[in-house]
């Protein structure tokens, strides 16, 4: 996938899902009802409030990572041996924008591990006239905004690479939507499901 510039489409799913600012977790102190909490965000900043404990960072860790963080606080102060139970509850911050020709465009919530045809799924499949061959994923990234094109119909038959999402990714099904700027960047883009860097 690197030689085809695709390693952000990759197909392989982590096995250890970082935390995000906006995901949704609970946190479980084993026979420590009061130090509990059944449904915490973290903040913009990624961080989430306990008991006991105050603000702990917790963007960029997994759920065991913060397990073993919060189980190290308060077994420095208030607990012995505190067993700590971390969990997802929803990816808040997974979130992905599908318009063009879909029946119902908009911006939806996604599980980690979805693909693109999951995206188009959530937006109730394309529409009759959607022009399922020039479909557009935009993504922003550390270099910048990047951009694959993509033949729906052979994502669909199993001959092209069905993405990964990550969040913020934003879908348009069809080019009558996008700019012209974009229209004429879009066709100019060489070949199908390569993943290119935009300087628009």
């Amino acid at each position: 996938m690197t030689a085809l510039g695709q390693t952000g489409y990759s197909a392989d799913v982590a096995s250890d899902y970082i935390l995000r600012p906006a995901d949704v977790i609970s946190i479980t102190v084993f026979r420590e009802e009061d130090l509990s909490l059944d449904s915490m965000p973290l903040s913009a900043d990624g961080k989430v409030s306990l008991p006991l404990v105050g603000a702990v960072d917790a963007a960029g860790l997994t759920a065991h990572q913060l397990e073993q963080r919060v189980e190290q606080l308060l077994g420095a102060r208030f607990l012995r041996d505190p067993n700590v139970s971390v969990n997802v509850l929803k990816y808040g911050s997974h979130m992905v924008t599908v318009e063009g020709a879909v029946t119902r465009a908009g911006l939806f919530e996604f599980q980690p591990g979805t693909r693109l045809s999951g995206a188009i799924a959530l937006a109730a499949g394309t529409s009759r006239v959607a022009d399922a061959n020039n479909l557009a994923v935009f993504r922003r990234t550390p270099e910048g905004l990047m951009v694959a094109k993509f033949d729906y119909a052979a994502v669909q038959s199993g001959t092209m690479l069905d993405p990964v999402l990550q969040p913020g990714d934003r879908i348009v099904v069809g080019t009558d939507g996008l700019s012209q700027l974009w229209q004429d960047a879009l066709r100019a883009l060489p070949v199908f499901a390569i993943f290119t860097n935009m300087n628009i």
